[in-house]
């Protein structure tokens, strides 16, 4: 692992143990085992790990959801299969999903958002494409417009229940999250099989 890779491990595992505001440079330099000179050949400052720190939480969602959905699955199917690797990864990591909201907010490099997530927005409208040529969505959109929205509703949907809510029933309010969203997802891009 290079040293820009061993700043954004040690700094995922630290702000999660002491929160983005009561970490410092010199605790990420310190569990990563380098010189605090080096941090900044990288990064200006702890903020500006917030995309670096997306962009690896990006890279395992989409290797995450390439491992889930099935290509020989129906295209229903493969609907299913990513809502469950999305509520799956925001189940896993929501500690760190909501450390980049608070941390991307708060800082410049909101406006990065888009090219961090530029792969997964590529693989879904991909998906569409697919689905359109076989006729099994609609084909009265750009795909690349359609995997935006089907992205953000399945994230907004997962976050609802864990970045948002508390524990109580989160499991029964999950199943119910997941099966509305396909639901809505089913109805919205128009799908010739129904659930």
């Amino acid at each position: 692992m290079n040293k820009k890779d061993r700043i954004v491990e040690s700094a995922i595992q630290v702000f999660t143990e002491k929160g983005v505001d009561k970490t410092t440079i010199s605790d990420i330099v310190k569990s990563a085992g380098i010189a605090q000179g080096t941090f900044y050949l990288y990064f200006p400052s702890k903020l500006s790990l917030m995309p670096a720190i997306a962009e690896e939480m990006v890279q395992l969602t989409l290797k995450t959801v390439i491992e889930t959905v099935q290509k020989e699955s129906s295209f229903q199917e493969r609907l299913e299969q990513f809502v469950d690797a999305i509520f799956a990864i925001n189940k896993e990591h929501h500690e760190i999903q909501a450390m980049i909201y608070s941390g991307l907010a708060s800082t410049e490099h909101l406006k990065e958002w888009e090219s961090v997530y530029a792969p997964m927005y590529e693989w879904v409208s991909e998906q569409i494409a697919i689905g359109q040529d076989r006729k099994d969505v609609r084909n009265d959109s750009h795909p690349d417009q359609l995997a935006k929205l089907v992205i953000a509703l399945t994230e907004s949907a997962a976050e609802q229940i864990y970045l948002y809510d508390d524990d109580t029933d989160q499991v029964i309010r999950a199943e119910q999250q997941k099966k509305e969203t396909i639901l809505f997802l089913t109805y919205a891009l128009g799908l010739t099989s129904t659930i």
